[in-house]
C-alpha cells in the first residue's frame, strides 16, 4: 500500500478533527457572542463620546502638546495650563512653517492690543489655526476653549461687570488640516484592529490540546515514528489552526462590515491579519513542544500572548499619536492605515510584512527544533537557560 504522508494530510486531518469537535464548535459560538457584545460596547462608547456629555479623554500630562501663542497682552496666555500645553511665545508668521515640520500642534494669535480692547469693552480676535495631521490637536482645542471660559468669567466680575462677554471676545478656528478627533481615532482605528485581531489569540488551545495532548496520552511515539519528519507533523498543525484562524477572521470581517465598519482595502487586510497569525501559532507551538502538561501551557501562553499584543499594538497607538515611521513594522498598523483608506508607501507596507514572515520562519523553527527532540518530547527536559544556549549553538547537547 503505497501512502504519500506530508504535512497537508497531517493539516487536513487536524482541520476536519477540529470542525467536526463540539467544543470547537462551542467555542466558535461564544467567540462571535463576544464579537457582538463587543460591537455594542464600542456603538456605545463612541455614541457617548459624541453626545454633548462626552467622556473626557483629555490627559494630564505634562507638556502633551505644543502650542505658539502670539499674545502681546500676555493675558491669554498666563490662563493656558503648561501641565498639558507646552506654550511658546512667537509674534511672527514662523508658525505656520512651524506647524507644517510637525514641531507644534497649533497656533493661537490674539489682538495685539487685547488689554486695551478689554477695557473698552470692545472686540478681542482669538484665531486658533490647529494642524488636523495631529490627533493631539484635540487637547489644545479642549484648554484654548477652557482658557476663553475661564477667562470671560474673570473679566466680567472685574473689567465688565455690565457687559455681556460673548460680544466682546470672538473666537475662530482655521483648520490647517482635516481629520477625526482623537477620541474617534481611538474608537475606529485602535478599537477595530483590536477586534480583527482578536481571533488570532482565541484558538491557542487548540495547538495545545494537539501537541500537549500528544505528551498525555501518550501519542508522541506513534506519532514520531510515522514516515513523515517531525517539522512536518509541526507544520501541519499549525498550518490547520491558521486555517481555522482564518475562517474566524473572514466570519469577524463580514459581521464587522454588517454592523456598519466601514473596512477599505479588505482583501489585503484579510490577507495581513491572517499572515500575523502564522508567528502566533508558532510561538504557541514552541510553549506546547516545551511544556510539559496543559497547565504549564497555559500559564506560557498567557505571558506569551501579552507580549505580543504588546508587540502589536503599542506601535500602532505610537502612529496614531507622532506617524513614527518605525510603528510600521508592527500589522497592527498596517491594517489600521490599510482599512482607513491610507495610501502606504511600499516600504512601509513591506516592512510588516517582512517582520511577520521572518517571525513566522524562527518561531516555526524552534518549534521544530524541540519537537524533534526526544528530552523534550518524553523527558528529561532541560532548562529554559541551557535549552536556549543548546539552540544558539553556545553549549552541545
Amino acid at each position: 500500500m503505497n501512502f504519500n504522508l506530508n504535512f497537508l494530510t497531517i493539516t487536513r486531518w487536524e482541520f476536519k478533527n477540529t470542525l467536526k469537535s463540539k467544543k470547537f464548535l462551542l467555542i466558535f459560538l461564544m467567540q462571535l457572542s463576544v464579537l457582538f457584545m463587543l460591537i455594542i460596547l464600542f456603538n456605545s462608547f463612541a455614541v457617548k463620546m459624541e453626545s454633548e456629555e462626552g467622556i473626557s479623554l483629555t490627559p494630564s500630562l505634562v507638556d502633551f502638546a505644543a502650542l505658539d501663542v502670539d499674545d502681546r497682552g500676555g493675558l491669554f496666555k498666563k490662563y493656558i495650563n503648561p501641565e498639558i500645553i507646552d506654550i511658546t511665545s512667537y509674534n511672527d508668521n514662523n508658525s505656520f512653517s512651524r506647524i507644517e515640520k510637525g514641531e507644534i500642534g497649533g497656533w493661537l494669535k490674539v489682538s495685539p492690543d487685547s488689554i486695551e480692547r478689554i477695557q473698552k469693552g470692545e472686540v478681542v480676535d482669538i484665531v486658533l489655526y490647529l494642524d488636523y495631521s495631529d490627533p493631539r490637536r484635540s487637547v489644545i482645542k479642549d484648554e484654548v476653549n477652557n482658557t476663553i471660559q475661564s477667562l470671560s468669567a474673570v473679566l466680567t466680575r472685574a473689567y465688565l461687570p455690565s457687559t455681556n462677554t460673548e460680544n466682546t471676545i470672538n473666537t475662530s478656528v482655521t483648520e490647517v488640516k482635516t481629520s477625526e478627533s482623537l477620541p474617534i481615532q481611538i474608537i475606529k482605528k485602535v478599537m477595530l484592529s483590536v477586534l480583527l485581531f482578536l481571533p488570532l489569540f482565541l484558538f491557542g488551545n487548540i495547538i495545545i490540546d494537539s501537541v500537549v495532548g500528544e505528551k498525555e496520552r501518550k501519542t508522541g511515539e506513534i506519532l514520531v515514528a510515522m514516515p513523515i519528519s517531525t517539522g512536518e507533523i509541526l507544520l501541519g498543525k499549525g498550518l490547520a489552526v491558521v486555517a481555522i484562524s482564518a475562517l474566524q477572521v473572514a466570519m469577524w470581517i463580514i459581521v464587522l462590515i454588517g454592523a456598519g465598519f466601514i473596512i477599505q482595502n479588505v482583501i489585503l487586510v484579510y490577507f495581513l491579519v491572517v499572515l500575523t497569525a502564522v508567528p502566533i501559532v508558532g510561538l504557541t507551538s514552541i510553549i506546547a513542544a516545551y511544556a510539559k502538561n496543559y497547565k504549564e501551557a497555559g500559564i506560557g501562553i498567557s505571558f506569551a500572548y501579552i507580549m505580543v499584543v504588546g508587540v502589536l499594538i503599542v506601535p500602532a497607538l505610537t502612529y496614531i499619536s507622532r506617524k513614527s515611521y518605525s510603528a510600521n513594522f508592527s500589522p497592527m498598523t498596517t491594517v489600521m492605515r490599510l482599512f482607513t483608506g491610507e495610501a502606504i508607501p511600499l516600504p512601509e507596507l513591506l516592512m510588516s510584512m517582512i517582520f511577520v514572515i521572518l517571525m513566522s520562519i524562527l518561531t516555526f523553527w524552534i518549534a521544530t527544533c524541540l519537537f524533534k527532540r526526544d528530552d523534550i518530547l518524553f523527558g528529561p527536559r532541560p532548562g529554559p537557560i541551557k535549552l536556549t544556549l543548546q539552540l544558539i549553538g553556545i553549549k552541545k547537547r
